[in-house]
């Protein structure tokens, strides 16, 4: 927690709404300074005015070059980064069928995107020698893969591979000076889940309660902050998380959860 001292900088990819601007809040308000990164236009303009001192840096997170031009240009005019947060990320995509640009942006913004920030940002952290810390937004549904949107599930399983092997090599490199989380939100409500609602739904939370909750779970040095929301508990996460893991160790079909043959025996082990 000490990379979360005040006046350390932090960065933070999709920052301009969501889980992106409720981390900056957060971050501002610990006194750390703020950068924070998006496609340009007004939402990102508008965040920056919303946090005291907070810099608006326009890049594409799929655009490798410039993740590394961006990386430059803060350590030369801001100074080493404490705190490295790979949120950005986009939900359309569509099954193993559909469109490949549609897969293509997916890919290049989710799973690229964290690749970028990692690689661009993490070997001038390891070499400043400050404490360090690494949050990648991954999903619930790159663990148990729900039917319906498989190109998101592939890009956020992943950023969970990515993040167990940068938590590894970072304790590896530096012991426990630089920690790698990965944040797994539960149903929040965003512009990206919104699909034009305007009311946050009662089953959701809010991007400032994932945010509070990924705080408290770095504070108790976790590297999995799965979030609850209002409509699923942690042990409902607990069970569907493990009955995923049990369709290969028992050689189940795949996503047997949505087996017609499966279903009724799903939902009573839920029920036990």
């Amino acid at each position: 927690m000490s990379a979360l001292s005040a006046g350390n900088l932090a960065v933070i990819t999709g920052g301009a709404s969501g889980i992106g601007l409720a981390a900056a809040k957060a971050f501002a308000g610990l006194g750390l300074r703020v950068v924070i990164v998006d496609r340009p236009g007004p939402a990102l303009d508008e965040a920056a005015a919303a946090i005291e001192g907070a810099i608006a840096m326009a890049t594409d997170v799929a655009d490798r070059a410039a993740m590394t031009t961006l990386a430059d240009t803060i350590a030369e005019r801001h100074g080493a980064v404490s705190v490295l947060m790979n949120n950005a990320g986009v939900g359309a995509g569509g099954d193993v069928l559909a469109d490949p640009a549609a897969w293509e942006q997916v890919l290049g913004v989710n799973l690229m995107g964290v690749v970028h920030g990692v690689q661009s940002f993490v070997p001038a952290m390891i070499a400043h020698g400050q404490p360090g810390l690494v949050v990648n937004t991954g999903s619930k549904q790159g663990i148990t893969q729900p039917p319906g949107n498989t190109a998101y599930n592939v890009s956020k399983a992943g950023v969970k591979a990515l993040t167990e092997g940068l938590a590894h090599t970072l304790r590896q490199e530096t012991g426990d000076r630089i920690t790698a989380h990965l944040l797994i939100p539960g149903y929040t409500f965003t512009g990206m889940t919104a699909r034009g609602a305007t009311e946050q739904p009662a089953g959701a939370w809010s991007a400032d309660q994932v945010v509070a909750f990924m705080l408290d779970g770095i504070a108790a040095g976790n590297f999995y902050l799965l979030c609850p929301d209002n409509e699923t508990t942690p042990e409902q996460d607990r069970k569907r998380m493990l009955w995923a893991a049990g369709d290969l160790v028992e050689n189940r079909p795949a996503l047997s959860r949505w087996h017609p043959a499966w279903r009724e025996r799903f939902d009573r082990y839920m029920a036990d």
